[in-house]
């Protein structure tokens, strides 16, 4: 009985690790787009962009990561079944509303 509570004590330990290094990483990529835009540093336009999507992308994969837990072992195919449904639909919504919006815009003008 003892040790089913020492191991339920290391699990509880290792998932607290994970989400508070999940949590540094995180805010780490969130004030780097946020200080390229404050600071007004002389920089490409480009390489700002480039440098946003490359954080905005970091952290999508921390959150799977360390917090959704996407990329565990137990169910990973049901898990990556709804986050590839989950991706479709949000494509479906961005590029639906952008594509209506250019024929409102084409049909108005």
């Amino acid at each position: 009985m003892k040790m089913l509570s020492k191991n339920k004590t290391l699990s509880i330990c290792k998932n607290n690790k994970s989400y508070f290094i999940g949590y540094i990483l995180s805010f780490f990529f969130t004030c780097i787009p946020f200080l390229l835009i404050i600071n007004k540093w002389n920089l490409y336009n480009e390489l700002i962009y480039n440098l946003i999507i490359i954080c905005a992308f970091s952290q999508a994969i921390i959150q799977f990561t360390f917090f959704l837990n996407i990329f565990d072992n137990s169910r990973i195919n049901w898990k990556l079944i709804s986050l590839t449904f989950t991706i479709l639909i949000i494509f479906i919504l961005i590029f639906g509303s952008i594509w209506i919006m250019n024929h409102l815009h084409h049909n108005l003008m």
